[in-house]
């Protein structure tokens, strides 16, 4: 990767499932950041039924998305006044 090639910001979601599915030592262009932003927020847990979420996971695979990603847009257009 050339200096002037900016690379694409992504969510701590995305960078789970890239690192998840590629080899960090098979990355020679990689260098140490001098700055990283952090968006923390306190989160509540929820219980979802396994066959439900099996169903949600299948969706969102579909969607290129998270599933806490989509179940937070589903439940946000749900509550929204």
């Amino acid at each position: 990767m050339t200096q002037s090639k900016k690379t694409k910001e992504m969510t701590i979601y995305e960078a789970s499932d890239f690192w998840g599915e590629h080899d960090f030592g098979a990355a020679e262009d990689i260098r140490e950041t001098k700055e990283i932003k952090f968006d923390l927020r306190k989160k509540k847990y929820v219980g979802i039924d396994l066959k439900l979420f099996s169903r949600i996971k299948t969706r969102a695979k579909k969607l290129h998305k998270n599933e806490d990603v989509l179940i937070n847009e589903w439940l946000n257009e749900k509550v929204r006044v």
